[in-house]
């Protein structure tokens, strides 16, 4: 829906020109405005349109207040289009916040704009949010403030922010086949503990008999799902879950975790992939922003996701503080693949290391693209068969007694 700006610009002879124009989106107005050989000085969007007064009054806890990391990269991406226009980063987030759609992403850049006015730096002001702010996002803007090219730094972190959510998606999109299939097993054969079993119970219990072992384990288990002892299931089930958690957030849990996700035949390189791409892709960013080399590993090892991958960037960082390349000791961690740590010595000798761990993230971006397709088609009939077969399982448990009654049946009454 197109929106209604006001703006102020000046000519090529320096007079101010005022008015108004109508557009999808402020950087596409500020790049017509340039387009008509003008140099954009405010351009502001006219409160009261397209329902934004409505949409900022309804605020759900939980759900209308959820920053995602798509939200921040569309907003990095269009604060760097701004900025680069001409405006003032104060104006800038200030246009930014009345224009984006997540109310609370707007609340936030507000508050980064007050603290502008303040006489804060934009690094300074955003580290005060790390929730939405990543260490990352902060030192890429620090860099960029520093060297005076805070547009291109934002345009780069809004690309890696862009791949990262790309990358997210695609590990998500390996997830829901199974979790959703899952869950459909779950509800079915729930349904039919609950209620099927008891009905069938009830008629075998009527006929007596003795009941084969696979429909007396089957009428056990709707008996334990249905009684007392399914409270205490699930309360083992909680306790079993909150168990790990406090276990994974220990150090040494989470260690042996991380080690642990790399192991699955299936799930585990799609992990190892997906970590060595962030890694490749957030250094690849910091180093290209200019951004000191044993900071930039701190950040990394963070954001890795797996800490097995960040304790071998740990004793990366200690050997290059003491005078090592970056290459010479990752290569000794199995967990690091020699094709990174050959791009990673070759990006060192041509003093082109940001290019080359771009390449490796876009290698690795491509790896988990394909592994996730033929997770997918892997997955698919699998989980069909064990749905399936679980099923049939217990739909024949329940009717082999009903063969046993038949029999009986046809059996010719004994002559007198």
């Amino acid at each position: 829906m197109a929106l209604t700006f006001d703006y102020k610009v000046r000519d090529k002879s320096g007079n101010m020109i005022e008015g108004e124009l109508e557009g999808e989106s402020l950087p596409l107005v500020a790049g017509r405005l340039r387009e008509m050989g003008y140099l954009p000085i405010t351009i502001t969007p006219r409160k009261g349109g397209g329902g934004l007064g409505l949409r900022r009054e309804i605020r759900i806890p939980g759900i209308t207040n959820r920053i995602k990391l798509k939200d921040v990269a569309v907003a990095t991406r269009q604060l760097a289009t701004m900025i680069d226009s001409g405006l003032t980063v104060v104006r800038a987030l200030g246009v930014l916040a009345e224009q984006t759609e997540n109310a609370e992403l707007g609340r936030i850049l507000n508050l980064v704009r007050r603290d502008l006015d303040a006489g804060s730096t934009l690094a300074n002001a955003l580290a005060r949010h790390p929730k939405v702010f990543s260490p990352m996002y902060v030192t890429m803007v620090a860099a960029g403030e520093a060297g005076g090219n805070l547009e291109i730094v934002l345009q780069g972190l809004a690309q890696t922010l862009e791949n990262q959510v790309v990358l997210n998606r695609k590990v998500r999109s390996a997830m829901t086949y199974p979790a959703v299939v899952v869950t459909v097993m779950i509800l079915i054969f729930g349904a039919i503990l609950i209620f099927i079993v008891p009905i069938f119970k009830n008629l075998f219990s009527s006929l007596g008999g003795q009941l084969p072992a696979p429909t007396r384990v089957v009428i056990g288990i709707s008996h334990a799902v249905t009684s007392l002892w399914a409270f205490l299931i699930l309360a083992v089930i909680v306790a079993i879950v909150v168990g790990f958690r406090k276990w994974i957030n220990t150090d040494g849990g989470r260690i042996r975790w991380d080690r642990l996700k790399l192991k699955p035949p299936v799930f585990g390189p799609l992990a190892h992939k997906v970590a060595l791409a962030r890694f490749a892709a957030t250094l690849s960013s910091l180093i290209g922003a200019g951004v000191p080399i044993l900071e930039s590993l701190d950040i990394v090892t963070a954001t890795s996701g797996n800490k097995t991958i960040g304790d071998a960037i740990q004793h990366a960082k200690q050997g290059v503080r003491d005078g090592r390349s970056l290459a010479a000791p990752l290569s000794e961690h199995d967990v690091i693949p020699t094709l990174v740590t050959q791009m990673i010595d070759i990006g060192e000798q041509t003093g082109s290391l940001d290019d080359m761990l771009g390449k490796v993230a876009e290698f690795y971006n491509d790896e988990v693209a394909t592994t996730v397709a033929n997770l997918t088609a892997i997955l698919e009939p699998a989980l069909t068969v064990i749905m399936g077969v679980g099923v049939g399982a217990m739909v024949i448990s329940l009717y082999l007694p009903m063969f046993d009654y038949v029999k009986l049946l046809e059996k010719p009454s004994p002559s007198l």
